[in-house]
């Protein structure tokens, strides 16, 4: 039995006809990334199973941020007159995120590659990508930190949010198409950044300081990357890719009301979040930076794996995220002032989201297992004496 059955029987009904389908047309993924990984899958024991390939890939990404929270938790250590982060951390970081990286594109093929590709594996590896979008961030931020030469904790509140928005576009145009069109900023954001830590290992956050041209410095290079990619390139491919199936008459739900239903509880989050950044009595943003994202970040990807669940499973899309309910008063709270501790309030806030995601997870894999008659973390056959 499962810890809770989030799964309903109609989309375990969905999930027994579900079929993979993806389209990858990034230059860089397809001639250069997929001949890689192809090459490093064949090192891979035929036992290990993919799930456990993926949540390795997963932990990494959450061993960076993890470490740059010891050395730099508020964002301040790359700033002139601080203690620096050392060069070793960033080494490490480097290679843990190209790490993490190889192991996100692998599982797939090591599933192929032994015969136990299930809708569990791919729902496990986008589920865990969701959640990733926080600690890749994050970590990325601690280049450029939040003082003179870095970014503004506010700026980069909301770069979070152009980040997560983007990859919840992939899956809501599968929502309505039905194929996964893999986004092109993914692969060249991930090597890119891997090479960012590497050079800042050699070079020093210094480096980061001096302008690129004029008085554009690179971290105002980091911002508008990120927006002119996510405005220019995923957003209107995303868009496009809906137009091409309503022309051809494919797309799954035809109200606009249904299309656009999976982006109500993301706007609310962002809604409720927002507020809660502008009216904070004690500035909470600037307060605790490294735990409010953490919150936003683990919110935001348990409303996306429940669309994930209903895309994969061709069902209805959930209007309202539960999670969201109990967010509303512990927002009250916090911006009228009730509980003075505003802080010790998001602490114990966000431990809830992180500990409901968790059960939301460990249930659903749990379900699915069941349902499937497999293990999760291993290729043996479950015990069903």
């Amino acid at each position: 039995m499962a810890l809770y059955e989030y799964v309903t029987q109609d989309q375990l009904a969905g999930f027994d006809k579900y079929k993979y389908s993806a389209v990858d047309s990034n230059p860089l993924s397809v001639y250069v990334m997929h001949p890689f990984w192809n090459f490093v899958v064949k090192f891979l024991p035929t036992w290990l199973a993919p799930n456990l390939i993926t949540f390795t890939g997963f932990m990494f990404l959450v061993l960076n941020f993890l470490m740059l929270a010891f050395y730099d938790f508020d964002f301040t250590a790359s700033a002139a007159g601080h203690e620096h982060v050392p060069s070793w951390v960033w080494v490490l970081a480097g290679f843990f995120n190209f790490l993490a990286y190889t192991l996100d594109g692998v599982d797939g093929k090591q599933a192929r590659r032994t015969n136990s590709s299930t809708p569990l594996g791919e729902l496990f590896d986008h589920g865990l990508d969701s959640w990733a979008c926080i600690f890749f961030v994050a970590t990325v931020y601690s280049i450029f930190g939040r003082l003179e030469s870095g970014v503004g904790v506010a700026t980069l509140y909301y770069i979070l949010w152009v980040v997560l928005f983007s990859f919840i576009l992939s899956h809501w145009e599968k929502y309505n198409t039905g194929i996964l069109f893999l986004p092109w900023g993914y692969d060249i954001s991930q090597v890119t950044i891997s090479l960012v830590y590497l050079v800042t290992a050699v070079v020093g956050v210094e480096t980061w300081y001096q302008p690129i041209l004029w008085h554009f410095l690179y971290r105002d290079l980091f911002t508008f990357m990120i927006i002119a990619c996510s405005f220019t390139v995923t957003l209107p491919m995303s868009l496009i890719n809906v137009l091409k199936a309503h022309r051809s008459k494919t797309l799954k739900h035809s109200s606009l009301y249904e299309a656009f239903l999976p982006f109500l509880s993301p706007v609310l989050l962002f809604v409720l979040s927002t507020i809660w950044v502008v009216f904070s009595p004690s500035r909470i943003l600037e307060l605790q930076p490294r735990m409010f994202y953490l919150m936003v970040g683990t919110a935001f990807a348990n409303v996306t794996c429940k669309l994930i669940v209903c895309q994969m499973s061709n069902t209805r899309c959930q209007a309202l995220s539960w999670l969201l309910l109990p967010m509303t008063p512990v927002v009250l709270l916090a911006v009228t002032g009730v509980v003075a501790n505003e802080s010790l309030l998001l602490y114990l806030w966000t431990a809830a989201v992180i500990l409901a995601h968790i059960h939301f997870g460990l249930s659903v894999v749990q379900q699915l297992s069941s349902h499937f008659g497999i293990l999760a973390f291993s290729l043996k056959k479950p015990n069903t004496d």
